[in-house]
């Protein structure tokens, strides 16, 4: 069970949206969405794709708390493509997350859930969706300063991880109509219980201290 990304690869309450701006922020949820079919550039693709969640410590503009109205932390999510491929977002965002780029070892299998519980600096910006609608998004993900890693905050929300080859369905029931559907119309949703084959990611052993995973 769980995701593993390589170089080549084959409901919810009132939502509070985190301010544009440069925050620090904790991964605690990796949700596997399946195959879904994408379109960029006028080519229809089926990617396999998944969804890092993090959770928003600090203050807006105003000094007021990122917290929504029953005092959580705020939490804004990333949806990804599951690969390593050299011009891949996840690749590029986890290199710079943890500060050093992937070796060839490295990049023939990483688990995902090395992700949970690991701290970041992430730059939010407002973009205006397909809907004509305005969200706000991650644009980069950054690892955390060394002067600041003294001090990281308590994480607030319980790291887990949702996979379709064997779900929790009380996490599931959590996730907003919008997500439960975009799991739900994915193949592997619907063909769920059949036996599948996993690949397995390579271990970490020779990363130095310091990396955040």
């Amino acid at each position: 069970m769980g995701l593993v990304a390589k170089e080549s690869s084959g409901g919810g309450g009132t939502f509070t949206p985190v301010p544009p701006g440069m925050y620090l922020a904790r991964c605690y949820r990796i949700v596997d969405l399946g195959t879904q079919k994408t379109e960029y550039q006028g080519q229809v693709k089926n990617l396999k794709k998944f969804m890092l969640q993090f959770e928003v410590h600090g203050d807006d503009d105003e000094g007021n708390p990122l917290v929504t109205a029953k005092g959580e932390p705020m939490s804004i999510s990333k949806n990804f493509t599951l690969s390593l491929a050299e011009k891949a977002t996840l690749r590029k965002d986890l290199e710079t997350w943890r500060g050093r780029p992937f070796t060839e070892n490295e990049r023939a299998g990483f688990q995902l859930e090395n992700l949970l519980g690991v701290w970041a600096m992430i730059s939010v910006i407002k973009a205006m969706g397909k809907d004509g609608k305005d969200y706000t998004n991650i644009a980069n993900i950054n690892s955390v300063p060394k002067a600041m890693k003294a001090n990281l905050p308590e994480g607030y929300n319980k790291c887990a991880g949702f996979y379709i080859d064997k779900p929790d369905m009380e996490l599931f029931q959590t996730f907003s109509d919008n997500l439960q559907a975009k799991i739900a119309k994915s193949p592997e949703w619907q063909t769920r219980g059949k036996p599948t084959e996993h690949s397995k990611g390579s271990g970490f052993d020779d990363m130095a201290d310091d990396m955040p995973f």
